[in-house]
Formats: structure tokens, sequence, C-alpha cells
């Protein structure tokens, strides 16, 4: 194992706002992860505007605390100018890493914003450690491992990897794999991806053997496995939740603060922290996906996907309000949600006025008659969930939080005569002074002492940004002169660095990504000189156009096979098995791979003489995307199934390699390795139809639509077509977001 297992882990929080951020960080936690308002995957959530951001790193800095900011969903091409013109904010916020989804926004971050640490978010479905290796040779720091792996393949990957990794311990769980979800977007264009989705998993579904919430999963709660994730060196616990109030984040934080610090947890600890657990008012609590045993039992058909407390049923409508009768303790400032019994997302809101027994109040107690007054419309017969308590909302603490300092970044040089300190993003001189340094006896100065000392900065305007150091020589330098000499540097920096001096890498950053994007040259493809390729199960008839090349999953390979379709996800300990179907591909003479996601680009690597192509469900929107994946071999890219057609055409208009159009197939808009409680035909409250397979190879089960997804052919593209779920001239059709805009 490579990882330091001595170390604790990371206590990571949401914060949905600034209110949440600082009541995470009173409570225990060591980080926390925040969103702007665009690119981030709640953006149902309140989030930061940048001013409230540069506060809470402020707020964080001064406690040795961490701030990760959220650019964790797909951009469009369009979107490119303005994603970046953000990172070049951000570049100045200096927050202490940047979440993101978007292969393409990686290497956005690592060729013109170096400055700033990567996490790959769990949105990128990494889940082995092919995946990882590489996007750590990407430019990540940290990988958020898919939900969806094993406790046991975990301790696999560590061992294979170097990166840090992170894992969600708390909070809702989605049924999809991450990252590869189509359900909310299928159903009105809401996705996902883009931090819109409207929950239909929650949803009531109707099968020929009875109906139930075949896709809505318990929530995750892991104290029990705190120890587990230590001892396996685990760098982060990760709390979901950037959709709930601070309420929720100071009882998750304390009770998982109590677990963390525990010599051992014992079960007189495990009891009183799951006592505090108990107020986030969730679902019922599981070990999501991390044990076998877990898994299948994780999804209750029988039960409402709603979170909360129930505390009654609405028995009456009014114009201003609802009636019904309290079975829980209900005061002013808790907030609720109506859940209507389709399961269908209801409305919530904050109690503001209500009336108990006919009488205005503030609390209502059980057995009474409630009224509330508000304006929403309310589903007669919803179920009420009490899903926050009245908060402190912090104002007064919120209004005197300080704002961020300027960050200078420093260059220190030490020799045995001198140390010299140059702000490398100011124009000014370069500080220095005469030291005398001493032979080292038993401890020698490092760069790492130096960095961890000048980040110490007493002044009110300036902060330490990047620091990087040079020691010539092995020395000692006594703990009080440093300080001395630290004191002094930054005394000078407050009265000879002006703010006009000050300059940003990242308006240089932004510049540069400019002047490349304009420099892009579309893939000039002569018409027809590219086949079209059309992917097959084994009972399809073969394609009459012969210049088609067959495509076939590569566990259906046969004699017919011109190219293999590798997994979307394979787990840790199926690698091995993977590499033997790929060797024996190459035996049938086929030398074209398909690749679903990320690793497979690391797994063929070492392979020469092999053309690769990127597919669905790896997400490509923009031209950013298309060079990484050209970088790491790709010669024809699929553009991702989400984007309408305005979007593609401003892809294939970009793009320096062929963009391939996914024109026809019925493909999966949610795959999970949970135990489905149903298979076959459903449909749900409004008609919509589905259909429900376990993939025997993989054991994964998949939601396919009734319609099949069909597009017109796109000038200067590539056609796909997709008939291992599909055949030919299909009544049920549907153009998916391609007229209607993704949004």
């Amino acid at each position: 194992m490579n990882k330091n297992t001595e170390k604790k882990p990371e206590l990571l929080a949401p914060a949905g706002n600034l209110a949440a951020g600082i009541t995470a960080f009173d409570c225990g936690a060591d980080a926390v992860y925040a969103g702007l308002s665009k690119f981030n995957a709640r953006e149902r959530t309140e989030n930061f505007s940048i001013n409230d951001m540069s506060r809470l790193i402020a707020y964080a800095r001064r406690g040795n605390r961490k701030v990760y900011i959220t650019l964790n969903t797909l951009i469009k091409e369009r979107e490119l100018p303005e994603a970046a013109a953000l990172l070049s904010e951000l570049n100045s916020l200096r927050p202490d890493a940047v979440i993101v989804q978007d292969i393409g926004v990686l290497r956005m971050l690592r060729e013109y914003f170096p400055n700033l640490d990567i996490h790959a978010s769990t949105q990128m479905g990494l889940h082995n450690s092919p995946g990882i290796n590489l996007v750590e040779r990407l430019g990540a720091k940290r990988v958020i491992l898919e939900r969806q792996v094993k406790l046991d393949e975990i301790k696999l990957i560590q061992q294979k990897t170097k990166a840090e990794l992170e894992v969600f311990i708390h909070g809702a769980l989605c049924c999809s794999l991450s990252g590869q979800c189509l359900f909310s977007s299928w159903l009105g264009g809401w996705s996902g991806n883009r931090g819109k989705c409207k929950q239909p998993c929650r949803r009531r579904f109707f099968g020929k053997k009875g109906n139930g919430f075949f896709f809505s999963t318990q929530d995750l709660a892991t104290l029990e496995l705190i120890p587990a994730f230590k001892e396996m060196g685990i760098a982060s616990l990760k709390i979901e939740g950037r959709l709930r109030k601070p309420d929720y984040v100071k009882n998750a934080v304390t009770a998982y603060r109590l677990a963390l610090d525990a010599p051992e947890l014992d079960r007189k600890t495990l009891g009183e922290a799951r006592k505090i657990l108990s107020n986030t008012f969730g679902r019922k609590w599981s070990l999501g996906f991390y044990t076998a045993k877990s898994m299948k039992k994780l999804i209750k058909h029988d039960v409402f996907g709603a979170a909360g407390m129930l505390i009654g049923k609405v028995d009456d409508i009014e114009r201003n309000g609802f009636t019904f009768k309290v079975k829980r303790r209900l005061h002013l400032g808790d907030r609720i949600r109506v859940q209507p019994v389709t399961g269908d997302e209801g409305p919530a809101l904050t109690v503001t006025k209500l009336k108990a027994n006919g009488k205005l109040t503030t609390t209502a107690k059980p057995g009474q008659e409630c009224f509330i007054y508000c304006d929403k419309d309310m589903p007669f017969g919803g179920l009420i969930y009490k899903i926050g308590e009245n908060y402190d909302e912090l104002s007064s603490k919120l209004s005197n939080l300080p704002e961020e300092r300027t960050s200078i970044d420093l260059l220190i040089d030490v020799n045995d005569a001198k140390i010299k300190v140059e702000t490398t993003n100011a124009a000014c001189p370069v500080w220095e002074r005469d030291v005398e340094l001493l032979p080292p006896k038993k401890q020698f100065l490092v760069p790492e002492r130096l960095v961890t000392d000048f980040t110490a900065s007493r002044s009110d305007r300036l902060q330490a940004g990047i620091i990087r150091a040079n020691i010539s020589g092995k020395w000692f330098l006594p703990a009080s002169e440093l300080k001395k000499i630290r004191r002094e540097f930054w005394e000078w920096a407050e009265t000879n660095i002006l703010p006009q001096d000050i300059f940003s890498s990242g308006l240089t950053g932004m510049e540069r990504f400019r002047k490349d994007y304009q420099a892009l040259k579309k893939a000039e493809i002569v018409p027809g000189s590219i086949p079209e390729t059309i992917m097959l199960h084994r009972s399809n008839e073969l394609p009459k156009n012969r210049r088609a090349v067959k495509a076939f999953s590569i566990f259906e390979l046969n004699r017919h096979s011109e190219e293999a379709v590798l997994p979307s996800f394979c787990p840790e300990d199926k690698l091995d098995s993977l590499h033997r179907m790929i060797e024996d591909a190459l035996e049938r003479g086929i030398r074209k791979f398909r690749v679903t996601s990320l690793f497979g680009f690391e797994v063929l690597k070492d392979y020469k003489d092999i053309k690769v192509t990127s597919s669905f469900p790896l997400p490509v929107c923009n031209t950013q995307a298309v060079l990484q994946l050209q970088e790491l071999g790709a010669e024809k890219i699929q553009a991702w199934l989400e984007l309408a057609k305005t979007n593609i055409e401003k892809l294939i208009a970009k793009s320096p390699v062929p963009i391939e159009i996914y024109r026809y197939g019925r493909p999966p808009i949610l795959g999970t390795r949970a135990d489905l409680p149903v298979e076959g035909d459903i449909r749900d409250s409004r008609d919509n139809k589905f259909r429900v397979v376990c993939n025997r190879f993989t054991g994964e089960y998949f939601v396919y639509p009734k319609q099949v997804f069909t597009i017109p052919r796109l000038p200067g593209s590539v056609d796909f077509y997709d008939l291992s779920n599909a055949s030919w001239s299909e009544k049920y059709t549907s153009e998916f977001n391609f007229r209607a805009g993704l949004m």
C-alpha cells in the first residue's frame, strides 16, 4: 500500500451556501466543497457568488481549513469561453482544488491554469486503477471514486494507485452509475450531468408483477466503516448534501467528527454518533454499494422514496394554504416537503406562518389540526415530510466575515549566506537578507519547512499563494530565526507590494486559451472516406452495407466482428479477464476498439497498431475534450447523446478529429450495480414506458426507453448505428434533446 495509513482522513462537508460552509467548519469539517452559480452538479441549490466564495475561503484560511470548488458538469462547445473566464476568476480566488467532471475542463485547467489543483469528480465514473492512474497522469491530484465501488475493490485499487482517493460516507445515493444517467434528461431535457436532475428514479413505476419505487435507493450512512476507511489510507471522507441546509450539515459533521476522532469506535461512541445523525431527516440508512449484501437490499421498492420524517397527509387545500393532522411536532422555521402519491418530486417550503386548531401559533403539536400558509400548488393526499429544522442563519457572523486577502506567489532561494524571496506574480524587487546557516546535527532545513513557515501571514491585505522553495546544500536554521526572517519579509511586503503591482496569471491563461481556440482547425472529412459503424448483437442479421464496420461487445466477439466494444464498467478484480479478452480480439485479427470509459485508454495504451474510437457513455461535448482524447490516441470521437443539433454542429465545426454521431439505437438511460426488484416492461404514472434488463455478462441492470433514439444525418460527421438493443424501422422513436436542446 502506498498511502499513509497513519494520517487521519480529511472530513469533507457540503456547503450549499455561506451559512452551511461556516457551520461545517465550526462543527469540525476539515474542508468543504461548494459551487458557484454555473457549471456545477447542484445548480438547484442556492450556491455562491464570487464575493461569498471569497469570504468562505478567507474564513477557511484562518483556520487552516480547505475549500474545493465544484465545476463538475458537462460543458457545451459554445460555453467554453465562459468556462475559461470562470477558471480565470478561480485562479485569482485560489481555492484548494477544483472538482471537475468534463475531461475538457480538466485539460483546460492543466494547460492554462496550472496553479489550480484538480480533483476528478465522481461524475467521471472512475472505478478502477487504470482510470485513476490515467487522470492522475493528466493532472488530477485526487480522484473521487464512483459510488458503486465495493470496499474490497477499493482495497485492491489502493495498492495500484498513487493519487489521493476520496469516498462518500453519508447522504443520498443515485441509483445510476455516476455520469451515465440520462433518465431525467430523457424525460424533458433536465440533465443530471448539467446539475438539473428531476429525480425520476424516485417515482412509482408499474410492471406486470406489481408496482413500486424500483429505482429509489436508501441513503448512505457509514459510521461503522470509518475504521476501515482510516486503515485503508483514504484521503478524504465526503458527506453528500449541497441541497441541504445548515442544520443537516451541523448534525452530519458533528456525528462523523465524533466517529473519526475516537481512538476506538466502541459501541458507546457509535451510539452517540448515530443519535446525532438521526436528526438529519433522511431516508432509511444503508451501507450503499460498499458491500454485496447492502447492494442487494439497497432498494426498498414498497417504500416511498421521500426523505425526511413523516408528519402528516394533506387533507384539504385552500387558496392560501393546506390543512393536515400533525403526527410530529412542527415549528416555525422548519422545512417540509409534500410528496405526491405518484412519487414525483413534490414542492418544498419553509414554514413561516401556521395555525393549530384554528389559532395562530409558533408550534403545532401531535394530534392538532394544522393549517400552513403557502402560495404553492399542493397535491391532495400528498404525504408531508419534515426535512429540516429551524436553524441559526448566522446573519451577524456572516456580515462580519472578512474578504479574502490578495495572494502573492513566492519563490524562496536559500544558500549558506543569503535568503532571497521573489514575488513571481508582482512587479516588485526581490527581497533578500543575509543569513548565517549552521551545519546540521540531527535535522536540516527542508523546502517543505520554508513553505509551511512562509504561509503564515499577519497582513490584513496580503496572503501567501503558491510557494516554491530551493535550498543549496544541507543546513540547520533555528526555528526562532526562521520565524524572525518570515516576519521581516511580510512586514516588507505589506509596505512594498502594492495592488497595482500584482498581476493575474489567470488572465494570461485565458488569453492563451483564446488564441489556441481561435487557431483550431476542423478535420476535413472526404464524404464516404470513413465507413459507418453498426453495433450488433449476436442475434442480429448482418448489415446489407458491406462497407459498414461491424462492432460487437467484447463479451460477444465472433467471426463477423471487426471492432470490439469495451465495457463502461470493469471492477478491479475483473481487469485481468478483460486483458485476456483484448488479447483474444487481437488474435482474431481485430484492430479496432471502441472505448466507452476513460479507463479503456489506459488499458489499451501498450497495444500497437490499433485504432481507437471513443463512444457512449464516455461524454464528449466540447473541443477541449476532443483534444484530450486525441492526445490519448482516439482517431474518431463520438459526440455526447444529450447534445442538441446546434451543440453538435458547433462541435463538428471546430473539431480537429472526425466526429461520429450516434444516429440510431436504444441507449441505456440508467445503469446500476444494485439488485433491482424488477425486470421486463414497466411504465410510470405518465405512461412513459421502459424495459429493465440484467446484463448476463456483468450482472448490472440497465433501463432502456420504449422509444428508439433516432436523429438525421449531420454534414461533416460519421454515422454510428446501435442495433445491440434495437432493430431497424421500429415504430416508437424519439429525437431526445436533438431539437429541444439540453438544459
